[in-house]
This record gives structure tokens, sequence and C-alpha cells, in this order.
């Protein structure tokens, strides 16, 4: 990434931009919501949501009765943000500030969302890293979910370069952590009504013997 200030870039938006005006706004998760209702997950699973910003995917699943929330971000902004519109709830949930391609989990996760964070991630030692954290810190019945832009979509967000994948892709570049369960294709219309195409992949753990 050379001398690009990631984090720097990340807190300029949020604090630049209102929730309505970024081009990933979602006024109700629905693809993300369809795959917590997909696996079952019980309401006291442990849930974190990896580059979940200000996103009101939360929201949903404190409204839902999901008790074990994490939400990490890279942007402190952001998080303020997300604190600041839910008020008193906001303290039902952990909040971590931290580069999703080096953090290192305290605890261990039954569901892990990621929708449109692993595809900023193009250096390869920072994919590798992301996913070896994963399968650390996923529980062995976990499940993992990955969103990220296709080969149809966007070939940068925000003004940065991003790495699209395919179901083939996706799929060869965790097959040594993961099972792949399902692949699905979406399209998010953004507040400017442009329309990008998405691959959202649900895996679960290998379990090594």
């Amino acid at each position: 990434m050379g001398n690009f200030d990631r984090k720097k870039h990340w807190d300029n938006i949020y604090q630049t931009k209102d929730l309505h005006e970024v081009s990933w706004f979602q006024p109700n998760p629905e693809t993300s919501l369809n795959f917590v209702h997909q696996f079952k997950v019980p309401y006291s699973a442990k849930i974190i949501d990896i580059g979940g910003g200000d996103s009101l995917f939360v929201d949903y699943l404190l409204d839902e009765g999901y008790s074990d929330i994490t939400v990490l971000d890279i942007s402190e902004s952001a998080i303020e943000r997300a604190k600041i519109r839910l008020g008193e709830r906001a303290g039902l949930v952990k909040w971590l500030v931290a580069d999703a391609a080096n953090f290192s989990p305290s605890e261990k996760y039954d569901f892990w969302h990621d929708r449109a964070a692993f595809h900023f991630l193009t250096d390869e030692k920072e994919i590798s890293n992301y996913l070896e954290t994963a399968q650390k810190s996923i529980n062995p019945v976990g499940v993992l979910i990955i969103g990220t832009f296709s080969e149809q979509g966007p070939q940068k967000c925000s003004g940065i370069e991003i790495r699209q994948y395919s179901e083939n892709s996706m799929t060869e570049r965790l097959q040594h952590f993961f099972e792949k369960v399902k692949c699905i294709k979406v399209d998010h219309k953004t507040p400017s009504e442009t329309i990008q195409n998405f691959v959202f992949c649900s895996f679960k753990k290998i379990e090594r013997v």
C-alpha cells in the first residue's frame, strides 16, 4: 500500500460524508440478515461484523434480540457515529477500532460477517493474515460470511483499488481453512442510483483431525 494511510483515509470519509451519502449505505441489510436466518444463528451467538463502520446491520441484530455483538472498523469516526445513533443501546455492543488486516481478537466467534471489507485487502500478506485470523477466531461450528465486489462490480471504491472475486476465486482463496456452503450474487443500488454487483459466500470451518 506504499505510504497510503488507510486509517486516515477512512476517518476522513466518515468525518465528511453522511451515512446516507456513502456508496455502501443500505437502509435494510437484507442479504446479511438472510444469512443469519439461513444458519439459524442462536440469539446467544458471538457475532462480529468486520468493517461494520456505522452500517445498520448492528441495529437490526439488536432488534432481533442478539446479545453478543462486536463491530470492528478501522475508523474511530465511524464507530463513534454508530454509537451516537444507537444511543443507550450502544452499551450493548462491543466496539473495536482496528484494521481487519492485522487485528488480534481476544475471543472466538460463531458468526463472522464481512460485507465489503475483505475486498480492500490487495496485498497477499494481508489477505493471508486475515484468513488465518478468521480461521483461528471462528468456533468449530462457526460460520464465515464474506461479501465482495464481483468480477462484474467496480474495480475501485472510495478511490481505493479493490480485489474482485468470483464464486470460484473466493472458494479457491479460502479452501485451505473453509468449506463453501453457498454463494450468491447481489446487485446493490447505491444512494446515487448506480448498481454494484457483489458476490456473497458463506463458509464453514474445515476441521483438522
